[in-house]
């Protein structure tokens, strides 16, 4: 399997890791009013890729070049996820990537995750077992942030699909320079609102998605 059918692989929507049942806040954003159209999309992917994609991506590189093991990862990644229901929603996704990378990778050294691993944490340690390259492995984490929020968007708000689509082309380049950042150091920073959105959901009756 070359390099990039890898990275076409990690980033295809259809990854049996659970992203397509998680907004990344943005249900709670729109039922609050807060995006309700494509310019308002726009402004919410934006905040989400420079924090949240940052920061995962920023985790997600150090543990793939082995600057942090997967202990401190641990406590690094739940360090910067203030949020319970945020911590929950990337454990939730990890268990899926885990699950899938035991089954297409058997000799990785999945034994010395947890049971629930953050999502970055195991996302490092695929792009380390698949040979891609750091830099490869947190543009996964900051476009998946991305395109899952997105096309949760587009079912909640009945947008036009091209139109969504377009709008991701218009963020590959920040979504690059947000995963050249990542593999420098670690990113210390967080979202208030984005926290509490995050908290919110967790707390309505019956959501349409899980986080």
């Amino acid at each position: 399997m070359t390099n990039l059918i890898t990275l076409l692989t990690l980033t295809d929507s259809r990854l049996p890791t659970g992203g397509h049942v998680h907004s990344g806040g943005v249900e709670e954003a729109i039922a609050s009013a807060l995006v309700v159209d494509l310019g308002t999309l726009d402004a919410f992917l934006r905040r989400r890729i420079r924090t949240q994609g940052l920061v995962a991506a920023s985790i997600a590189a150090a543990v793939h070049t082995e600057r942090l093991d997967v202990h401190d990862a641990e406590a690094e990644t739940d360090a910067r996820t203030p949020s319970a229901p945020a911590r929950a929603a990337s454990r939730s996704q990890g268990r899926g990537l885990l699950r899938l990378a035991r089954r297409v990778w058997p000799d990785g050294k999945w034994a010395d995750l947890r049971r629930d691993p953050h999502l970055p944490i195991v996302a490092g340690m695929v792009g380390r077992v698949t040979e891609l390259t750091p830099a490869h492995t947190a543009m996964v984490l900051v476009y998946t942030t991305m395109t899952g929020t997105a096309t949760a968007a587009q079912r909640l708000l009945a947008l036009d699909p091209a139109d969504v689509a377009a709008l991701t082309f218009e963020l590959a380049d920040l979504c690059e320079q947000t995963a050249a950042e990542a593999v420098t150091g670690l990113a210390d920073l967080s979202d208030p609102l984005l926290d509490v959105l995050a908290e919110r959901h967790a707390r309505r009756d019956r959501p349409l998605f899980v986080s």
